[in-house]
């Protein structure tokens, strides 16, 4: 049924269409019993699907990514429709309208989207607002925090600080997003002193809390090997909890959708199908060169269920979905997360066998 309704929605502006989807989640608060009813017909509850990851406690390892719920809108909702945890954001200190439409296109030969939204969202004093009035004490939100395109790379550390400060006590982990491809210089904070002297500064701040909260960096998927070394250097040295590996990528290689199509659309981060096999590489790169030990968030290309269980067989302690999310419909969560246990039921047969 969903794939009757892509055809009617795909015909549409893109951006228009996600604005559409999140104004009618909002919407089935206020239509009695809907949300009820889309927790019966799409949550998965199992103890076998709980995790414990840097320290908190998720019902199911499958997240929303951020870039869905930018201002903190919907996550309850989504959460209805079987998430286990929702990222909310990029959410800068200041609100900012980002970049210049249209920004938002989709390759359906590829199952992909390029996407160079720059950061739009209503910033962090109306994120928090969204927080504070309508939480559910039971589901796990993570801030993905950027910087304003505005702020130079010299003081971005000061601005994440200020952005963290003020949803510190009202989300439970923070994700430092230092990759998007469409925000200026950004991605330059991925190495050397820069990334030394931001994440330094916020696990400074985090030191004088009172609540610990964990940590994470986003990387990009164009980052050699020797450069995901020295992240995981600086990292191991800071104490920083994890790493969401990745984001978007800037790489046009191999596409099905013709060279004048992506030349016409320009330049943007891609997602979807593309990106699968790299994000699967740094995931399984990440996990071999800390033995382990350092949570991963695998994000990016999951298209199908069997890209989610083998993301997690390479090493990722949980799954984050959105491209696959667009594509596959609503029940693409409640199949991922059917899968994980059936997957979890084998192996449990396999060892009895032995």
């Amino acid at each position: 049924m969903y794939k009757f309704f892509r055809l009617i929605l795909f015909m549409f502006n893109p951006e228009r269409i996600h604005n559409l989807t999140v104004g009618l989640l909002k919407l089935t608060k206020y239509i009695p019993f809907c949300n009820s009813l889309l927790r019966m017909n799409y949550v998965v509850k199992s103890p076998k699907l709980e995790r414990k990851v840097i320290g908190l406690k998720f019902k199911n390892p499958v997240g929303i990514a951020a870039g869905f719920d930018k201002n903190a809108e919907v996550y309850n909702e989504l959460a209805d429709l079987g998430f286990g945890f929702v990222e909310v954001g990029t959410v800068t200190r200041n609100a900012q309208k980002g970049n210049v439409k249209p920004r938002l296109f989709r390759l359906f030969k590829d199952k992909a989207i390029i996407n160079r939204m720059g950061f739009n969202n209503d910033g962090v004093d109306k994120t928090l607002e969204n927080i504070r009035k309508k939480r559910r004490c039971n589901l796990i939100i993570g801030g993905n925090i950027g910087k304003n395109t505005d702020i130079d790379n010299e003081n971005a550390p000061i601005e994440y600080e200020k952005t963290i400060s003020r949803l510190y006590n009202y989300v439970d982990y923070f994700v430092i997003n230092i990759s998007c491809p469409n925000v200026g210089n950004l991605q330059n904070l991925q190495t050397g002193e820069s990334l030394k002297k931001l994440l330094g500064q916020l696990t400074e701040f985090r030191r004088y809390r009172d609540i610990y909260k964990p940590m994470l960096i986003k990387i990009s998927p164009d980052l050699s090997f020797e450069q995901i070394d020295e992240i995981l250097d600086i990292i191991r040295t800071i104490g920083i909890d994890g790493i969401v590996a990745t984001n978007t990528t800037t790489t046009r290689n191999n596409l099905k959708t013709s060279e004048k199509e992506i030349n016409r659309i320009g330049n943007g981060g891609l997602s979807g199908s593309p990106l699968t096999k790299r994000s699967l590489e740094i995931i399984s790169y990440i996990n071999k060169k800390t033995d382990g030990d350092l949570p991963v968030i695998g994000v990016g290309g999951i298209m199908t269920e069997d890209d989610a269980i083998n993301m997690l067989n390479a090493g990722a302690r949980l799954v984050q979905i959105y491209t696959g999310f667009i594509y596959n419909g609503p029940k693409f969560v409640k199949r991922i997360n059917k899968r994980i246990l059936q997957e979890s039921e084998a192996n449990k047969q396999d060892e009895n066998q032995f």
